[in-house]
């Protein structure tokens, strides 16, 4: 099922089934996107991601960022890495997300993708370390991506187009029965940016 118009009801849950997801469309006008593109470029402290694929040690072209309340440690693809500080750009985000899905978040994970070429393949967030069944809320900068969801069982499909400014909550069980992806497409040649603001919980978030 596509799902490509841009009016959307964020109290309508896109998924048949199974989970929660609830698409907010654009939360700030054009021009507040592109002063958060530009200065999330220019100030977040990008590196290439990596991953332990088959024992080896795979980097990327993709570039990831983490940021937290606290130095909260997030383990994926058997690598581990360790939140940066809040820049006053994302603590500005973190707050309108907050407001906009009346949940809290403590961290914050990004991605940088440079053209269509890089994408990301089917996975879920299911990560020892994250809330479970916890809300992800994921900010879009930058060119519009399609984003898809599958089914683990069914493999029923739903997707949609993620806007510059746009804002999409993930949560309840969505994590347990739902894969998502970011495709790669050769019709998009620019770059665009994802935070998806998360929540770390486990003896971290104890021991500050």
């Amino acid at each position: 099922m596509d799902l490509f118009s841009p009016e959307f009801d964020p109290n309508t849950n896109l998924l048949p089934k199974d989970g929660t997801v609830l698409y907010y469309g654009q939360i700030m006008d054009n021009t507040s996107a592109e002063f958060y593109f530009n200065r999330l470029l220019e100030t977040i402290e990008w590196k290439n991601d990596e991953a332990i694929i088959f024992g080896q040690l795979i980097t990327t072209k993709r570039k990831v960022a983490w940021y937290g309340d606290s130095h909260f440690k997030y383990s994926y693809s058997k690598i581990t890495k360790e939140a940066l500080d809040w820049t006053p750009e994302l603590k500005q985000l973190k707050a309108l997300v907050e407001e906009k899905t009346g949940e809290t978040y403590n961290s914050c994970l990004l991605n940088l993708y440079h053209d269509g070429n890089e994408g990301m393949a089917w996975h879920s967030d299911g990560e020892k370390d994250l809330k479970k069944n916890g809300a992800i809320a994921s900010l879009s900068f930058g060119t519009e991506r399609k984003f898809a969801f599958k089914h683990k069982s069914t493999k029923e499909t739903v997707s949609l187009i993620l806007d510059r400014g746009s804002l999409l909550v993930m949560k309840d069980e969505t994590q347990t029965h739902w894969l998502h992806r970011l495709p790669p497409t050769k019709k998009v040649t620019k770059p665009r940016i994802n935070l998806t603001f998360r929540t770390i919980v486990s003896d971290q978030t104890l021991n500050k």
